[in-house]
């Protein structure tokens, strides 16, 4: 792992060349990137971002096996990895240019800076679309960068606000999905539910457009849809035999006032080993009224139905003194997660807002993991599970489930490999 950013060679961004036309990434299909690189933690890495900004992917060990691929769909982008030996890749890129390849180069590799831009200049010399070379180890935000300068994937929503019931009313509210990684076995275990609105003019909103001065009525009916959803999106996964323990946001007024056991028992996946339900509630929320949070947690308890404190830390000292807390899972404050890694003065609180969480029996999760090494920082600390831009973006349902497709592909055609999942491998590049 690596909090060292990209490092394109050109000292000036360059601009964007025109984007392949529709004719050429096909006007009712999602874009498509093509990843070439030897390592899949990096293959896997770079998919997991690409998913979640609505693109489609396919990843190869070598050119070879790409340029099979060119004969069933032209793809709008190529990740081209250099290796050690960088015949191959230059190889590569001659046979891109003499097939009249249309979409863009993207070269990365940890190799010097002359050995990019010489392979880069061939390409160039071959008419192709070339991207300033992409230096490793690089991080989850410079993918994304390229991503929006070229106009692939999902466009940023435009302003815009609504009102919640009447987003309800029209169907426009919909639920993403953003992995939860265990940080130590570097594997998918569960995931969390975020509702969006998806608007007919405004694209999709974050809650920050529907959410602020929403009344309970409106929160109450957003959190019965959040858990049917939920409860729904489950049984697609484990269709494709992944079992996820999915985690839903209620608010504690709401939480009270709905029957949870009753949307739970109607719409649960019905198979022996169902993971169960998690649902967040905030640590100022809930930690004033324990007892209530007690008598929840044994009602839900037959259900495997559990509870976690969401931002958790904020209320350290009134905790501290406790024996014990009815919560499977303690999420960590972004605020103590971020630049854990580095900085001297959360490192130490991020350790022992960690192991508080573990002296209740409970699980720790990191939030808004953004940087590897952050995310080294949290392995050797202890925390069990991590979630964050740096391990997956919030997707829709359709969107982690072709995830989950393509890992399964990729089992069994190689039924040796690791079992795969949406969860990025945290990898040095």
């Amino acid at each position: 792992m690596s909090a060292t950013p990209a490092q394109p060679l050109a000292t000036k961004p360059a601009a964007a060349p025109p984007p392949p036309t529709e004719a050429s990434r096909g006007a009712a299909r999602a874009p498509l990137c093509y990843v070439v690189d030897s390592d899949p933690s990096i293959c896997h890495f770079l998919s997991l971002i690409m998913h979640g900004a609505g693109i489609d992917t396919e990843e190869f060990a070598d050119g070879q096996n790409l340029l099979a691929a060119l004969s069933r769909r032209t793809p709008d982008a190529i990740f081209l990895n250099i290796a050690l030996e960088s015949a191959e890749a230059i190889g590569c890129v001659v046979a891109l240019g003499q097939r009249g390849y249309s979409g863009y180069v993207q070269l990365m590799s940890n190799r010097g800076s002359a050995v990019l831009a010489h392979v880069k200049s061939i390409g160039d010399q071959h008419r192709l679309l070339m991207l300033p070379p992409l230096k490793k180890p690089f991080e989850t935000g410079a993918i994304v960068k390229i991503l929006q300068d070229l106009r692939l994937g999902d466009p940023p929503a435009a302003a815009g606000r609504v009102d919640l019931d009447e987003a309800l009313k029209n169907n426009w509210i919909e639920f993403w999905f953003q992995p939860k990684i265990d940080l130590r076995k570097k594997q998918l275990v569960g995931a969390e539910a975020f509702a969006r609105a998806r608007h007919p003019t405004y694209g999709v909103l974050m809650p920050g457009a529907f959410m602020p001065g929403a009344p309970e009525s409106a929160l109450i009916k957003l959190s019965e849809l959040a858990v049917t959803q939920s409860l729904r999106t489950g049984l697609n996964f484990s269709k494709l035999g992944v079992s996820l323990r999915l985690a839903v946001n209620i608010p504690v007024s709401a939480l009270v006032k709905i029957d949870v056991a009753d949307i739970v028992q109607k719409y649960r996946p019905h198979y022996e080993k169902w993971p169960g339900l998690i649902i967040d509630v905030t640590e100022e929320q809930i930690v004033t009224d324990l007892k209530l949070a007690t008598e929840i947690t044994k009602r839900l308890a037959p259900l495997n139905v559990k509870l976690a404190i969401d931002d958790f830390g904020r209320g350290y000292s009134s905790l501290v003194r406790l024996k014990e807390l009815p919560f499977a899972e303690l999420k960590l404050d972004r605020n103590f997660v971020a630049d854990c890694g580095t900085d001297k003065v959360n490192a130490p609180l991020c350790k022992t807002v960690i192991d508080l969480a573990h002296n209740f029996g409970s699980i720790a999760v990191a939030i808004g993991i953004e940087k590897a090494a952050d995310a080294m920082a949290l392995v050797s600390m202890g925390c069990d599970y991590g979630q964050g831009f740096l391990l997956g973006q919030p997707m829709p349902e359709e969107r982690f489930l072709s995830l989950l497709r393509q890992r399964a592909g990729s089992r069994k055609s190689n039924p040796n490999a690791k079992p795969a999942a949406p969860g990025m491998r945290v990898v040095s590049a």
